[in-house]
C-alpha cells in the first residue's frame, strides 16, 4: 500500500471516530433538553420542576467530588431589590384550587418584578380536584417560554388527612384546629422550597383577584422585615368590605383582657363569640398614603413580603398556641418577640374573592 492510501486510510478512519463522539454528544444534549422541558418527578414523592442547573446535576450518578460553598454573609433584601437582582420565592399552600389558579397565575405573572429572579413553590394537600395537574402544566409554560422565564418552580404534595366541610370552613370553634394544620402546611412547605439565593419570602392566598402589578417593588422599597398590605372583599357595588382581619394592633383593652386569660387559649378576630378589643387594620384610615406605614401585632398571609432572614433565623408558624396565637398571627408574634418589624400599609389596598 502507497503512502497516499495509508494516508487516506487514518483519515476516514479518523472521521468515523470524530462521527461518532459528535453523535454522542448530540444525543446527550437532545436527552437533556427533552428532560428539561417536562415536569420531572421528583424522590419523596414531591413533584419537582427542575432549573437547568439542577436538571443537569440530577441527570449525573456521580457524587460531588468538592463541597458547596455559600456565603450567606452576601444575602440581602434590600430596598432596591430588583436593581441589586435580589430572589424573591412565592409561596402558596393549596387545597381543592383548580378554579382560582388561572386568575392567580395572571396576576403573578403580571407583576413588574423580573421573572428570572422569582421562585415559587406550592404545598398541595389533601385535594382531590386537578390542581396538581394545571399547576404542572402552568409552571411547564413558565419554564420553557422564549422570554421571561422564571427562575425555579416546585410542586410538592403532602396530605394531613384533615377534612372539613366547605361550609364548616370559618366555624369558631373549628379555627384554632383548622388554623393549626394551615401552620403545618406552611412550615412544610416553607423548610422545603427556601434556597441559598432567596432574599425575600412572599406567602400569596391563591384566591386574591386584584392589586398592583408594581407591588412587590412597592412593599420593598419600605424596608421593613415584614409588611402587608390592606386585604379587602372583592364586591359588586366596589364598597368597602374588609377582608383579611388578622392584620392587628394590640390596644391596652386587648393586653389587659389577656392577663386573666388561660395560656392555651387562642384568640380569632372577626368572631361576634368573643371579643379581642383589637384595632384591626382594616379599621384604620386609608386616605395617608399607600406607603404609609403602622406598625402591627398580627398579620394574616393573604399577601405577606417577608425578609428570608426572618425565616432563617427561625421565625415560622407556630401549629402550637404562642402568645394565645397560632398560624400567621402567632407568626407575627413570634417574629415581634425575636426583633423583627412587623408592619402593615392601611392605604395600600389589594382585593379576595367574594367567598365564604
Amino acid at each position: 500500500m502507497s503512502t497516499t492510501e495509508k494516508t487516506g486510510v487514518v483519515s476516514v478512519r479518523g472521521n468515523k471516530r470524530l462521527t461518532v463522539i459528535l453523535v454522542s454528544v448530540l444525543a446527550f444534549f437532545s436527552l437533556t433538553l427533552l428532560t428539561l422541558s417536562r415536569a420531572t418527578l421528583g424522590t419523596c414523592d414531591e413533584r419537582v420542576l427542575r432549573t437547568w442547573n439542577e436538571a443537569l446535576a440530577f441527570s449525573s450518578s456521580e457524587p460531588s467530588s468538592s463541597a458547596s460553598f455559600v456565603d450567606l454573609n452576601n444575602l440581602e433584601a434590600s430596598p432596591n431589590a430588583k436593581d441589586k437582582n435580589e430572589h424573591l420565592l412565592i409561596l402558596t399552600p393549596l387545597k381543592n384550587a383548580s378554579p382560582y389558579l388561572p386568575r392567580y397565575f395572571e396576576l403573578v405573572d403580571r407583576m413588574t418584578y423580573p421573572k428570572h429572579l422569582i421562585s415559587m413553590a406550592f404545598l398541595v394537600s389533601d385535594t382531590d380536584d386537578d390542581t396538581v395537574e394545571k399547576l404542572r402544566q402552568q409552571a411547564d409554560e413558565f419554564l420553557n417560554r422564549e422570554e421571561n422565564r422564571y427562575h425555579h418552580i416546585a410542586i410538592y404534595e403532602k396530605d394531613f388527612s384533615f377534612e372539613l366541610p366547605e361550609d364548616k370552613r370559618h366555624t369558631f370553634e373549628l379555627q384554632p384546629l383548622r388554623r393549626s394544620y394551615m401552620a403545618r402546611s406552611r412550615n412544610y412547605l416553607l423548610s422545603a422550597a427556601l434556597r441559598d439565593e432567596h432574599a425575600w419570602v412572599l406567602w400569596l392566598d391563591v384566591d386574591l383577584v386584584e392589586y398592583p402589578p408594581t407591588i412587590l417593588e412597592d412593599l420593598m422599597s419600605v424596608d421593613v422585615d415584614i409588611i402587608v398590605p390592606n386585604c379587602l372583599r372583592e364586591t359588586e357595588d366596589k364598597s368597602f368590605w374588609g377582608y383579611d382581619k388578622n392584620n392587628w394592633q394590640e390596644t391596652d383593652r386587648s393586653l389587659a383582657m389577656q392577663k386573666d386569660l388561660d395560656p392555651d387559649y387562642v384568640l380569632l378576630e372577626g368572631y361576634y363569640e368573643f371579643l379581642t378589643n383589637r384595632y384591626l387594620m382594616v379599621d384604620m384610615p386609608t386616605h395617608l398614603g399607600r406607603l404609609s406605614k403602622v406598625p402591627l401585632d398580627g398579620v394574616g398571609a393573604t399577601f405577606t413580603l417577608v425578609k428570608s432572614i426572618v425565616h432563617r433565623e427561625g421565625a415560622n408558624f407556630p401549629p402550637y398556641v404562642f402568645q394565645h396565637q397560632v398560624e400567621t398571627e402567632g407568626f407575627a408574634k413570634m417574629a415581634k418577640a425575636m426583633g423583627f418589624g412587623v408592619y402593615g400599609l392601611p392605604g395600600y389596598l389589594i382585593y379576595h374573592v367574594m367567598n365564604q
